[in-house]
């Protein structure tokens, strides 16, 4: 089946701005075929042919089908909204969400110690807050597992080390 033109504007809109899809859907759900198309356009697509009651049928059909798009498109804008500040601020609040945040550190890893600073390749900074200690360990931009704990406490695991310390998120 293949999406109206409308459909594919609306849902590339969708990302910017989903207000702005549901007033757009809602002006051009106004009107029929006759007054949105120009007399050759609606000649040559056969539409001169239909009945009155046909062509109010019709009209009606796909008002709702633009409807049901713009609908569907807000709905997508508003999910990828609340994803988008799910990820954002993961770490900072809790959210509902259990799964761990898998990412790379940006440059060396020397192990775990109270204070110390650690940047992700997401760009978020956890810094660790309690006293666990692992020296005398050198990596290169290590893959890191953070996972949440109960009460918004945080761990970080560093790939192949068994230890793992408590960090709270500063960014």
């Amino acid at each position: 089946m293949k999406l109206p033109r409308l459909a594919v504007l609306l849902a590339a809109t969708a990302l910017s701005s989903y207000p702005f899809i549901e007033a757009h859907a809602q002006r051009v759900v106004q009107g029929d075929l006759q007054q949105q198309m120009s007399a050759a356009e609606f000649n040559a697509a056969g539409l001169n042919k239909l009945s009155p009651e046909e062509l109010v049928t019709l009209n009606n059909w796909l008002q709702g089908k633009v409807a049901q798009a713009a609908n569907i498109a807000v709905e997508q804008a508003r999910e990828e909204g609340r994803q988008e500040v799910i990820v954002k601020n993961r770490g900072f609040s809790d959210f509902g969400s259990k799964d761990p945040i898998e990412a790379t550190l940006e440059g060396e890893f020397r192990g775990f110690s109270k204070g110390r600073q650690y940047t992700l390749g997401n760009g978020q900074i956890w810094e660790q807050t309690d006293d666990t200690s692992v020296s005398g360990v050198r990596k290169q931009a290590p893959s890191v597992r953070i996972t949440p704990g109960l009460m918004n406490v945080w761990y970080l695991q560093v790939d192949e080390l068994n230890t793992r310390a408590k960090v709270r998120r500063t960014k």
